[in-house]
């Protein structure tokens, strides 16, 4: 049982009855371990062990020591920095097949952020001493690691960019094209509630609601149902371009 400011939030012990195999089979569509053959990716299931989490569960705390990486497979948690003022700010969204503490895996430093469920979730765990010893005997995963921090500090850089140089609507804009797939008409893979991106945009829930109703407006956009589509990606890409 952890307590989180004022609200009290209890873990549900870890789940053992998952086969190896199918545990296996996800992780081998995970992208970290997916270019591996499949007996290495057993020898890394053999070592994970799944936990089950309530709903606004506390997975790790800013600080806390460093020594495992998480996989989601089931649910959807957050990645926040709460600011002194009480204020968060949401760093990352992290859903099915997605991980995260995969620094750990290298440096074993504290946690950077808190990473919080958004609804009931499973994760796999992965501690760090186990990862190292599976890595020497399968190398190729090292390369993967080198890759996915490789992708990780790119999109660190155009967040850091878009807070920098863009105004609201051009923060909302980029995140709206972030969360779709190619295409038109495409729907968020993730559903976004406007207090949601809010938090990743470090704007108000009122911001971005007006900046919503004018990508729909404008026809860049359509709501349905909660649903949002994205017609018109070029419209929206201007958008979410500095505007000089």
């Amino acid at each position: 049982m952890v307590n989180f400011g004022t609200t009290t939030l209890r873990f549900t012990p870890p789940n053992m009855s998952v086969s190896l195999e199918r545990i296996t089979d996800f992780l081998a569509t995970v992208p970290l371990f997916r270019e591996l053959p499949r007996e290495a990716v057993r020898g890394f299931a053999e070592l994970t062990r799944e936990q089950k989490f309530a709903k606004g569960a506390v997975i790790v705390s800013e600080g806390d020591p460093g020594d495992a990486m998480y996989v989601v497979r089931s649910g959807e948690v957050k990645v926040v920095l709460f600011g002194e003022d009480g204020r968060d700010v949401m760093l990352n969204l992290i859903g099915v097949g997605e991980h995260f503490g995969e620094l750990a895996l290298i440096d074993g430093r504290p946690r950077s952020a808190h990473v919080l469920t958004t609804q009931a979730s499973s994760l796999l765990i992965l501690r760090r001493a186990d990862f190292r010893r599976q890595v020497e005997r399968s190398p190729s995963v090292a390369w993967g690691l080198m890759v996915e921090l490789s992708r990780r500090l790119r999109q660190a850089d155009g967040t850091i960019g878009s807070l920098v140089l863009l105004d609201v609507p051009g923060r909302v804009a980029k995140v709206l094209l972030e969360h779709a797939p190619q295409g038109e008409p495409a729907p968020l893979i993730k559903p976004l509630t406007h207090q949601t991106i809010g938090q990743m945009v470090g704007a108000s829930r009122e911001t971005v609601s007006r900046a919503m109703s004018e990508f729909q407006e404008k026809g860049m956009i359509s709501v349905t149902r909660r649903l949002v589509t994205v017609v018109n990606r070029a419209a929206l890409e201007a958008r979410s371009r500095p505007r000089l």
